[in-house]
């Protein structure tokens, strides 16, 4: 047994030796027509690898995502097309509304101003029964005073013209032709 791994240790000398001796095994222009066509059935290999598994599914894909993008296209035109929809919706309501307003204000005003007329109609009324009696009352007063100053004349007279010594007979009737104008 010892010869055996003797004799095996010699030959894994052997093999390195060689391996020394010929440098780099790419570079070994023996093993070239190997090399080559290993790389032919490696290329070959990976192309129909490429060509009938993966390019398929990357192109199922591409095809799924273009169309997942151009439906998504068409929806976002709908939806902008439902937004302008709305939008003009809520322009219009605006605009009713905005109308409804004003004429709801109009409305009120003319109301309000019919309110404001009637009162001032009122208020003018009861001014012009409150300015009748008070004419009537400084017309009574007037009145009034009229006879006092015409009464209050009257006696001053009559006693100037009992002072001086005359006699008071026709003081009354002479104070109130006085009196008129």
């Amino acid at each position: 047994m010892a010869t055996d791994i003797q004799e095996a240790g010699k030959a894994v000398a052997e093999v390195g030796e060689a391996a020394e001796k010929a440098g780099m095994p790419q570079l070994d222009f023996s093993t070239f027509p190997n090399q080559i066509f290993w790389l032919v059935v490696t290329l070959v290999v990976i192309y129909l690898i490429l060509s009938r598994v993966a390019l398929p599914r990357i192109g199922a894909i591409l095809a799924e995502r273009q169309g997942t993008i151009t439906n998504d296209l068409a929806a976002a035109e709908e939806l902008k097309a439902k937004a302008v929809e709305a939008e003009k919706a809520y322009e219009k309501a605006l605009a009713d509304a905005r109308a409804e307003a004003q004429r709801i204000a109009a409305q009120t005003r003319a109301e309000i101003q019919a309110e404001l007329n009637e009162a001032i109609a009122r208020a003018d009324a009861e001014i012009a029964a409150k300015a009748a009696e008070s004419e009537k009352a400084i017309a009574e007063i007037r009145a009034s005073a009229l006879e006092s100053i015409e009464a209050v004349a009257t006696e001053t007279a009559a006693e100037i013209v009992s002072v001086l010594g005359g006699k008071p007979d026709g003081i009354a009737k002479a104070v109130a032709e006085r009196m008129k104008g």
